[in-house]
Protein backbone atom coordinates (compact mmCIF):
# COMPACT_ATOMS: atom_id res chain seq x y z
CA UNK A 1 0.00 0.00 0.00
CA UNK A 2 0.97 3.73 -1.23
CA UNK A 3 1.95 5.74 1.44
CA UNK A 4 0.08 9.26 1.67
CA UNK A 5 2.00 12.26 1.23
CA UNK A 6 2.40 14.51 4.12
CA UNK A 7 0.63 17.53 4.21
CA UNK A 8 1.90 21.15 2.29
CA UNK A 9 2.56 23.69 5.32
CA UNK A 10 1.55 27.06 5.15
CA UNK A 11 4.87 28.82 3.59
CA UNK A 12 5.51 31.24 1.38
CA UNK A 13 9.05 29.41 0.24
CA UNK A 14 9.90 25.72 -0.14
CA UNK A 15 13.50 24.15 -0.28
CA UNK A 16 14.28 21.64 -2.64
CA UNK A 17 14.97 18.75 -0.43
CA UNK A 18 11.46 19.91 1.46
CA UNK A 19 9.74 19.26 -1.34
CA UNK A 20 11.67 16.14 -2.07
CA UNK A 21 10.07 15.02 1.49
CA UNK A 22 6.57 16.79 0.68
CA UNK A 23 5.97 14.80 -2.41
CA UNK A 24 8.27 11.71 -2.07
CA UNK A 25 11.20 12.28 -4.29
CA UNK A 26 14.60 12.83 -4.24
CA UNK A 27 16.03 16.41 -5.25
CA UNK A 28 18.01 14.89 -8.43
CA UNK A 29 15.16 13.80 -9.97
CA UNK A 30 13.01 17.80 -8.78
CA UNK A 31 16.39 19.01 -10.81
CA UNK A 32 15.15 16.55 -13.67
CA UNK A 33 11.97 17.54 -14.10
CA UNK A 34 12.73 21.05 -14.01
CA UNK A 35 14.44 20.53 -17.58
CA UNK A 36 11.29 18.18 -18.81
CA UNK A 37 8.86 20.50 -17.64
CA UNK A 38 8.74 24.15 -18.36
CA UNK A 39 5.74 24.83 -16.09
CA UNK A 40 8.05 24.14 -13.05
CA UNK A 41 10.22 27.18 -12.30
CA UNK A 42 11.74 27.47 -9.52
CA UNK A 43 13.05 30.66 -7.90
CA UNK A 44 16.65 30.40 -7.90
CA UNK A 45 18.99 32.89 -5.34
CA UNK A 46 22.81 33.09 -4.32
CA UNK A 47 24.85 30.16 -4.84
CA UNK A 48 21.38 28.66 -7.26
CA UNK A 49 19.93 27.54 -4.61
CA UNK A 50 16.14 26.74 -5.20
CA UNK A 51 12.61 27.93 -3.70
CA UNK A 52 9.95 26.65 -4.59
CA UNK A 53 6.14 28.12 -3.91
CA UNK A 54 2.93 26.37 -2.73
CA UNK A 55 1.49 26.20 -6.54
CA UNK A 56 4.84 24.11 -7.80
CA UNK A 57 4.67 21.63 -5.03
CA UNK A 58 1.40 20.99 -6.02
CA UNK A 59 2.29 20.96 -9.77
CA UNK A 60 4.99 18.31 -8.28
CA UNK A 61 2.57 16.17 -6.55
CA UNK A 62 1.01 16.11 -10.17
CA UNK A 63 3.26 15.44 -12.23
CA UNK A 64 4.77 12.59 -9.67
CA UNK A 65 0.82 10.98 -9.61
CA UNK A 66 1.05 11.16 -13.51
CA UNK A 67 4.09 9.01 -13.86
CA UNK A 68 4.35 6.96 -10.54
CA UNK A 69 0.43 6.18 -10.12
CA UNK A 70 -0.84 6.79 -13.26
CA UNK A 71 1.65 5.15 -15.40
CA UNK A 72 2.87 7.87 -17.90
CA UNK A 73 6.08 8.20 -20.00
CA UNK A 74 7.81 11.96 -19.43
CA UNK A 75 6.31 12.92 -22.78
CA UNK A 76 3.20 11.39 -21.96
CA UNK A 77 3.22 13.20 -18.75
CA UNK A 78 4.16 16.81 -20.30
CA UNK A 79 1.40 16.46 -22.48
CA UNK A 80 -1.24 16.14 -19.91
CA UNK A 81 0.51 18.47 -17.85
CA UNK A 82 -0.02 21.08 -20.80
CA UNK A 83 -4.00 19.95 -21.01
CA UNK A 84 -4.74 20.48 -17.30
CA UNK A 85 -2.85 23.76 -17.24
CA UNK A 86 -4.85 25.56 -20.37
CA UNK A 87 -8.25 23.63 -19.15
CA UNK A 88 -7.20 25.79 -15.59
CA UNK A 89 -6.69 28.89 -17.66
CA UNK A 90 -9.38 28.31 -19.35
CA UNK A 91 -11.25 27.85 -16.04
CA UNK A 92 -9.90 30.82 -14.62
CA UNK A 93 -10.77 33.27 -18.00
CA UNK A 94 -14.30 32.17 -17.73
CA UNK A 95 -14.39 33.33 -14.12
CA UNK A 96 -14.92 29.82 -12.63
CA UNK A 97 -13.40 29.30 -8.83
CA UNK A 98 -10.34 26.56 -8.60
CA UNK A 99 -10.34 24.27 -5.78
CA UNK A 100 -7.31 22.16 -6.76
CA UNK A 101 -4.78 21.41 -3.66
CA UNK A 102 -7.97 22.56 -1.67
CA UNK A 103 -9.33 19.31 0.51
CA UNK A 104 -13.25 19.52 0.32
CA UNK A 105 -14.45 18.17 3.80
CA UNK A 106 -18.61 17.29 3.83
CA UNK A 107 -20.32 18.12 7.19
CA UNK A 108 -24.03 17.62 7.49
CA UNK A 109 -26.07 19.94 9.42
CA UNK A 110 -26.51 18.01 11.81
CA UNK A 111 -23.42 17.28 12.78
CA UNK A 112 -22.41 20.90 13.20
CA UNK A 113 -25.69 21.09 15.45
CA UNK A 114 -24.51 18.42 17.21
CA UNK A 115 -21.41 20.00 17.98
CA UNK A 116 -22.89 23.92 18.77
CA UNK A 117 -25.60 21.48 21.52
CA UNK A 118 -22.35 19.95 22.82
CA UNK A 119 -20.44 23.04 23.11
CA UNK A 120 -23.25 25.82 23.96
CA UNK A 121 -22.62 25.30 27.14
CA UNK A 122 -18.69 25.95 27.48
CA UNK A 123 -17.48 28.54 30.52
CA UNK A 124 -16.44 30.44 27.23
CA UNK A 125 -18.51 32.08 26.01
CA UNK A 126 -16.47 34.83 24.31
CA UNK A 127 -14.87 31.90 22.16
CA UNK A 128 -18.12 29.98 21.31
CA UNK A 129 -19.60 32.71 19.89
CA UNK A 130 -16.45 33.81 17.72
CA UNK A 131 -16.85 30.10 16.73
CA UNK A 132 -20.21 29.82 16.03
CA UNK A 133 -19.75 33.54 14.02
CA UNK A 134 -16.26 31.43 12.33
CA UNK A 135 -19.42 28.90 11.33
CA UNK A 136 -21.49 31.33 9.42
CA UNK A 137 -18.85 33.11 7.58
CA UNK A 138 -17.70 29.80 6.89
CA UNK A 139 -21.52 28.43 5.49
CA UNK A 140 -21.57 31.93 3.59
CA UNK A 141 -18.44 30.89 1.73
CA UNK A 142 -19.47 27.36 0.67
CA UNK A 143 -22.76 28.88 -0.38
CA UNK A 144 -20.83 31.45 -2.74
CA UNK A 145 -18.40 29.02 -3.89
CA UNK A 146 -21.43 26.03 -4.61
CA UNK A 147 -23.27 28.89 -6.78
CA UNK A 148 -19.44 29.36 -8.93
CA UNK A 149 -19.55 25.77 -9.77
Amino acid sequence: MEKALPPIPAKRYFTIGEVGDLCGVKPHVLRYWEQEFTQLRPMKRRGNRRYYQHHEVLMIRRIRDLLYDQGFTISGARNKMQEILQAERDKKRNGEVLLDGVEVIEISDSDLNDFESDHRDTSDKHAFDRLMLVRRELFEIRNLLSLAH
